[in-house]
């Protein structure tokens, strides 16, 4: 079954000093390892880091209308920081992969089984 590990942070995060790019290198390091970790047990799909929200754009049709909102947006408290999908047997072992994703120490790690998006 697809599971998909979704990190969750919280957007701004420590201020731009010396140590928080020394705190990020150390991170980005740690998650490229787990990342490895998971390709080296044959469950990894796909994994990714996302940029920031301040570049993103929000698509939405009502009533056939379209509207396009750009980011940063400002209701967002948290962002989607980047995710995992693996493929694993049961909903137990995503959860377990989940406790050992460094991310869970300094942010959210949501564990998500996916589905189809309709039914055909």
């Amino acid at each position: 079954m697809a599971y998909m590990l979704v990190v969750r942070q919280v957007e701004g995060g420590m201020p731009q000093t010396a140590e928080k790019k020394r705190v990020s290198a150390d991170r980005m390091e740690r998650m490229r390892g787990f990342g490895a970790s998971l390709q080296a047990r044959g469950i990894l799909k796909a994994a990714d880091s996302l940029r920031s929200d301040s570049e993103g754009i929000r698509v939405e049709r009502r009533d056939g209308k379209l509207s396009f909102s750009d980011g940063p947006f400002t209701e967002s408290k948290e962002i989607i920081g980047g995710f995992f999908l693996i493929d694993v047997k049961t909903r137990e072992e995503a959860v377990e992969l989940a406790t050992q994703c460094p991310a869970a120490e300094w942010s959210t790690v949501e564990v998500r089984q996916c589905g189809p998006c309709y039914d055909p």
